[in-house]
Parts: structure tokens; C-alpha cells; sequence
């Protein structure tokens, strides 16, 4: 068994839009990356990455890496889970969190669950996702930002 922690953040920037879990929620800014910023996704990653002790994301995908400008997460979390496949590990679960005063995540939570789901080829009882604040301290709470955290479980 081998668990693995991961974490990410990203600024807001000029936007309609954020995507988090996979899914495009409609707000008034967007988040500045390389990729499509998704947050949540990216702390998953990482934290696979990490209980397989295979580096980190941005060794996997550098954002110096063109073929990377604005890839969907969902692309990426799929090549995580290959990487995971060739090492012999399986997913045993995810639990992920979404760091933010806004956007709202709870009417979109099962749909991320999903996109999940799909993307690492667990049952979707397997992953769970939640959003919290941090009662309006740091960057995210002064709302320059939005960050995610998880962890996971390998066998």
C-alpha cells in the first residue's frame, strides 16, 4: 500500500470561466496556467504521482513543453493512470479537495466525481471530492486564487 499527497494553486486572471474536476463552471475570471488550470485535477495528479514515486507533474508535463498549452487535466490524469498501470500500482482511492471563498463547488461535486471516475477507472465510490473556505484568510480567501489538495491510496 502506498498513499501520496498532492497540492496545487493557480491566481485568477482575466475570464468566464474555471474548470475544476473537469468541469467548465461559469465565473468571472479565469485561473492563469499553462494548461487549463484545473486545479483539482493537478493535486490528484500529484498526489499519484507521488505514492507511486514518480516525480511530480510538472516533471511529467512541463509548462515549458508546447504540446501542453491548454490541455484539458482530464488528458493528463489519463497519462498518470497509464504510468500507474505500467509501475503495476492500482487506484484504490481519492479524496480531493478544492480550496476557495468562490466559485461554489457543491452543484458540480458529481460531476467532477465522475469525470474522475472516467479518468482513473475507479468506482466512483471510490473518489470524493469536496470544496471548503478559508474563511476569507490567505490568497485564497481574499479571492486572488484558488487552490486544491488530495490524497490517495496504491496498491
Amino acid at each position: 500500500m502506498r498513499v501520496g499527497q498532492g497540492y496545487d494553486a493557480h491566481r485568477f486572471k482575466d475570464g468566464d470561466h474555471v474548470v475544476l474536476g473537469g468541469v467548465h463552471i461559469p465565473f468571472e475570471q479565469g485561473l492563469a496556467a499553462h494548461s487549463d488550470g484545473d486545479v483539482l485535477l493537478h493535486a490528484i495528479c500529484d498526489a499519484l504521482l507521488g505514492a507511486a514515486a514518480l516525480g511530480d507533474i510538472g516533471r511529467h508535463f512541463p509548462d515549458s513543453d508546447p504540446a501542453y498549452k491548454g490541455v484539458s487535466s482530464r488528458v493528463l490524469l489519463r497519462r498518470v493512470k497509464e504510468l500507474l498501470d505500467d509501475a503495476g500500482l492500482q487506484i484504490i482511492n481519492i479524496d480531493a479537495v478544492a480550496i476557495c471563498e468562490r466559485p461554489r463547488i457543491s452543484a458540480h461535486v458529481e460531476t467532477m466525481r465522475q469525470n474522475i471516475a472516467e479518468d482513473t477507472g475507479l468506482a466512483i465510490e471510490a473518489i470524493n471530492v469536496k470544496g471548503t473556505t478559508t474563511e476569507k484568510m490567505g490568497f485564497t480567501g481574499r479571492g486572488e486564487g484558488i487552490a486544491a489538495s488530495a490524497v490517495c491510496l496504491l496498491e
